[in-house]
C-alpha cells in the first residue's frame, strides 16, 4: 500500500524540529520533542503465480501454484513432474517395459504381480466398469488400431472387423487378487488401455507431492483433466467448460475447491465421413462404435482417478443413465452433461456453483447443433 503523501513532509518536519532543538536550546532546559507519526500498515504485494509445463503421457501437463515463494515452489513442481514421468513408465501400454505392457503380453497366462500404482488404477477401473455396466471398460484397448483419426489418414473399420475384436472386451475377465497383489487377464489377446484413467491418477499423485511440500493453493492440468486445491486468493477456483463446437469458447464455468474435474467430448479427435457423419474417439466398448448419446460430459469428483474414468463412462451412457450410475456410487460425484441435442443436464447441488454464460438459452447451448 502506498504511504499517504503527507508522511514524507511529517518526517522532514520531525527532523527539522530535532535540529533546532540541538542548535538553539539551552542544555539545561528540556529539549522540545515531536511525536513521530503512527506507522502506516503496508500490505505485502501478492506472490505472482508460478506456472510450469512439461510434455508427458502424450499430452502437456501444467502446474500452477499461487501464494508460494519460487524457492519453495520450483523443487516441488519438479518433483511432481518427475512423479508423473515415473507413472508413465509404469502405466503406459505404449512403453514395452511398463507393468501394463507386461500384463498385456501375459494375457491368457498366470496372474502377474504388480505394484501399488497399477493395482490402484485397475481396481478403480473395475469399480467404474461395474457401476457403468461396461460403458467404461479397461479392456477396450482390443479395439485399438481399427480407427485412425489423424488428418488425411482417417479410417473407419468394417462391422466385421469390429465384431472380431468385441469378444476380447469384458472387464469381468480381469481378475484381481488383493492379498497377492496380482492381476490376470483371463483370455489371450486381451489388452488393457489406461488412457481413460491414468492421467487422473497422475494428477492425484502430483497434487500429493505439492501438498507434502507445503503448497496449499494450486491447479493442475493434464489433457482434459483439471485438479484444484485450496482457494484462488479469497475465492474458489473457476474452471471453464468448453463449448463443444466453438474452439476457445466456454458455455459455463464451475466454482470448485479441492476437486478434480474431467471433461470428455466428441470434439477432441474426430472427422466427418462423406455423408456428414461425425466419427470421434470415445468408443462404446460394448459396440465398438463412437458413443452417440452425449456431446460433452464434465465430471467433478474428489479424486482425478475417479473423475477421469467416470467422465468417459457418463459420456458413453448418456445423461439419463449417467445420473443413475452416479447415484449408485459411494463417492460424491457430480456432472454437467450435454445430451445429443445440446441440452444441459446437471446432477447434485451444482446450481449455486455453475455459472452459465450468455451463449446458453433455456438450458440449451447456442451454436451447438447436436450433429452426431
Amino acid at each position: 500500500m502506498r504511504r499517504p503523501r503527507a508522511l514524507p513532509w511529517l518526517l522532514s518536519l520531525f527532523a527539522v524540529l530535532c535540529l533546532q532543538a540541538a542548535a538553539c536550546g539551552d542544555s539545561s532546559a528540556p529539549a522540545p520533542t515531536a511525536t513521530p507519526p503512527a506507522p502506516v500498515p503496508v500490505t505485502p504485494a501478492p506472490t505472482p503465480p508460478i506456472s510450469r509445463s512439461r510434455p508427458l503421457m502424450s499430452t502437456i501437463f501444467r502446474i500452477e501454484v499461487i501464494d508460494t515463494p519460487e524457492t519453495q515452489a520450483d523443487p516441488a513442481i519438479r518433483a511432481a513432474f518427475d512423479e508423473i514421468a515415473r507413472l508413465e513408465g509404469v502405466l503406459s501400454e505404449w512403453q514395452p517395459g511398463s507393468e501394463v505392457s507386461r500384463l498385456n503380453q501375459g494375457a491368457g497366462g498366470p496372474p502377474i504381480h504388480v505394484g501399488e500404482d497399477t493395482y490402484a488404477v485397475i481396481h478403480a477401473g473395475l469399480e467404474v466398469s461395474r457401476a457403468s455396466e461396461g460403458a467404461f471398460d479397461l479392456s477396450w484397448a482390443a479395439l485399438r488400431g481399427l480407427y485412425d483419426f489423424h488428418p488425411g489418414e482417417q479410417v473407419v473399420p468394417s462391422r466385421r472387423e469390429i465384431r472380431a475384436r468385441l469378444g476380447l472386451i469384458d472387464y469381468r475377465d480381469i481378475e484381481l487378487d488383493e492379498e497377492a497383489h496380482t492381476v490376470r487377464l483371463k483370455r489371450r489377446g486381451m489388452t488393457i488401455g489406461t488412457g481413460g484413467i491414468a492421467k487422473g491418477y497422475a494428477l492425484d499423485r502430483a497434487g500429493a507431492i505439492l501438498r507434502q511440500a507445503g503448497i496449499q493453493s494450486y491447479v493442475l492440468f493434464g489433457g482434459g483433466q483439471v485438479q484444484v486445491h485450496g482457494l484462488h486468493g479469497d475465492r474458489p477456483w473457476r474452471v471453464g467448460i468448453q463449448h463443444p463446437r466453438q474452439e476457445g469458447d466456454y458455455f459455463a464455468f464451475l466454482e470448485v475447491v479441492d476437486r478434480s474435474i474431467s471433461t470428455s467430448g466428441d470434439y477432441e479427435h474426430f472427422f466427418f465421413d462423406a455423408e456428414g457423419q461425425r466419427w470421434h474417439h470415445i468408443l462404446d466398448p460394448r459396440t465398438g462404435l463412437p458413443a452417440r448419446r452425449s456431446i460433452s460430459t464434465t465430471l467433478i469428483a474428489p479424486s482425478g482417478l475417479y473423475a477421469d474414468a467416470l467422465s468417459t463412462a457418463a459420456f458413453v451412457l448418456g445423461p439419463e443413465r449417467a445420473v443413475a450410475m452416479l447415484q449408485r456410487l459411494p463417492l460424491h460425484a457430480e456432472a454437467v452433461m450435454l445430451d445429443a441435442h445440446c441440452h444441459i443436464v446437471t446432477t447434485g447441488d451444482l446450481d449455486a456453483r455453475l455459472h452459465l454464460r450468455p451463449n446458453v438459452h433455456d438450458g440449451v447451448v447456442d451454436a451447438c447443433d447436436g450433429v452426431p
